[in-house]
């Protein structure tokens, strides 16, 4: 698609020469450790991938256009309110601002009739058991609206209510860097001490744009391995379990 080649194409061009070496395929292991690890929500941290996809297919569909599952595939992860105007556009019928918020929000209800009981994914529990006994600081980072990301929080079932950096507290959410350079800010870390943990390209695009570390993670992403790696993540894990490995010292 046409966008996803233009995020790549500002990824590169964000990209220093000398990340642009380290982003080849290393282990885990091989990473600076970091002083704070931020999080995306969905796909990430719990399994409601497939239910956002529902949730923009019936969207569209309630406006009259018919998108497929591997047409929203690559899109899941971007700003709702960007994702609504790239799919109108790709069916010859562009939106203003004002349209995109209203289905960006029609498709947050429809999202929160969906997400009924998400799950967390594997490790998720360990990995911030992990964080906190290391004394690191975390965060989760979303695209997501306000109102759509208390129900998955809760059921990640944590010891204390983390860090949340929502589409509400920016302008510009993924794949823009504001949510996530927002995140190390509330933290008090620096950016490039941070590793971002995401399982979409616009995840890995928005980390390499914010000078952070991108770790793409495939046990809840609807995408694939070589598309994280080729929107600029350092490491691809299949679990969160390799994450808090990498962080045990």
């Amino acid at each position: 698609m046409d966008v996803v080649r233009a995020a790549l194409s500002i990824r590169d061009a964000m990209l220093p020469l000398t990340f642009r070496a380290m982003t080849s395929t290393i282990d885990i292991h091989q990473l600076p450790q970091p002083d704070a690890v931020i999080f995306d929500l969905d796909g990430t941290l719990v399994d409601t991938v497939e239910q956002r996809i529902e949730a923009w297919r019936r969207t569209f569909e309630e406006v009259g256009i018919t998108s497929r599952r591997e047409e929203l595939v690559p899109l899941i992860g971007l700003d709702g309110k960007r994702l609504a105007r790239e799919v109108h556009a790709l069916a010859g019928q562009p939106i203003d601002d004002a349209r995109a918020e209203v289905i960006d929000k029609r498709c947050g209800e429809i999202y929160e009739e969906l997400n009924r009981d998400p799950r967390p994914l594997p490790g998720v529990r360990r990995l911030f058991e992990t964080i906190d006994s290391r004394g690191l600081e975390s965060a989760i980072a979303t695209s997501s609206r306000k109102e759509q990301v208390k129900t998955s929080v809760d059921a990640l079932g944590l010891a204390h209510e983390p860090t949340i950096v929502d589409a509400s507290h920016v302008e510009h959410a993924k794949p823009e860097p504001d949510l996530l350079l927002r995140a190390a800010e509330e933290l008090g870390v620096d950016p490039s001490r941070a590793w971002y943990i995401g399982d979409s390209t616009w995840d890995m695009v928005a980390s390499v744009a914010a000078a952070m570390i991108p770790i793409g993670v495939l046990a809840g992403a609807a995408g694939t391995r070589e598309a994280l790696e080729g929107a600029g993540a350092a490491v691809v894990v299949e679990t969160l379990d390799e994450i808090a490995d990498a962080l045990t010292l």
